[in-house]
């Protein structure tokens, strides 16, 4: 450890050719890490990070392409009818590449990063599961001016609930989010907020008060597309920090508000 950084160096041996290489990484701080990671540096044991590439962008990735289309779609552009054509992307583009970045964070022992991966991934998959017109979900409310049951006031009060409680878990991880950065912090909150106007959306078609409910679609839609602006500007600022280009973006760095965590757990229960 040097000023507060972390410095890695491995010794590569190779028999063959009978060749020692000493290779030497660079100093990382704990902000750095925490803005590159989204998690607080903690020691650990064989620690990954040496070893593996960063798959955060990966998970943003995902989650920016399938909230970009999926806000348009809200706000009426292109003049989209529905949200099925959208399938693809509920189901191969964000969870597919959420997923993946969920185990690397997993394998990297990268905590919150997995959990807020996880997150995503189930929301994404359940959330087009509603969408899929084959499934007739909205079948057992089916009347004779609604054969799809979608429209009646059963279906869209259950899918309301869901968007509610879904709200609830996107706090809840917010709350986390203030030990980090505020674009991270914002993105969480941004999201709550676009999922309980969405579900207040839901509740408007209950009491069939169109009107209602298409300006808050469209209003959620548009704090949506706010919230996959600030993650492709997070995905931007990580990899341009992973291949090293001297960009030096703001993202409101939270950590230095909270007890420093470069330190081993003991270490800081002993110490308190």
């Amino acid at each position: 450890m040097s000023n507060g950084g972390i410095t890695t160096s491995t010794m590569i041996e190779d028999e063959e050719k009978g060749l020692h290489r000493t290779t030497t990484g660079v100093t990382m701080s704990p902000e750095l890490f925490e803005k590159l990671y989204l998690t607080p540096k903690v020691p650990r044991v064989g620690d990954n990070n040496r070893r593996f590439a960063n798959p955060t962008a990966l998970g943003f990735v995902g989650f920016v392409l399938s909230v970009f289309p999926f806000s348009m779609v809200l706000m009426g552009w292109g003049g989209a009818q529905g949200l099925s054509p959208l399938a693809g992307v509920f189901f191969f583009t964000g969870p597919l590449l959420l997923l993946f970045a969920m185990i690397f964070e997993w394998v990297m022992g990268n905590f919150f990063p997995m959990m807020a991966m996880g997150l995503f991934t189930v929301f994404w998959l359940s959330f087009g599961v509603l969408q899929l017109p084959t499934l007739g979900l909205g079948l057992p409310y089916a009347q004779e001016a609604d054969p799809t049951g979608t429209m009646s006031p059963e279906y869209n009060a259950a899918v309301a609930l869901y968007l509610i409680c879904w709200g609830f878990a996107l706090l809840t991880f917010f709350v986390f989010t203030l030990k980090i950065n505020v674009i991270f912090a914002m993105i969480f909150f941004l999201a709550a907020t676009a999922t309980w106007v969405l579900a207040g959306a839901y509740w408007k078609l209950v009491s069939a008060d169109y009107e209602a409910a298409q300006k808050l679609q469209k209003t959620g839609g548009a704090i949506l597309f706010v919230v996959a602006s600030l993650g492709w500007y997070m995905c931007f600022i990580i990899m341009a920090g992973e291949m090293r280009i001297p960009i030096n973006l703001p993202v409101g760095d939270l950590s230095h508000f909270w007890p420093r965590t470069d330190v081993e757990l003991g270490a800081s229960e002993k110490r308190d």
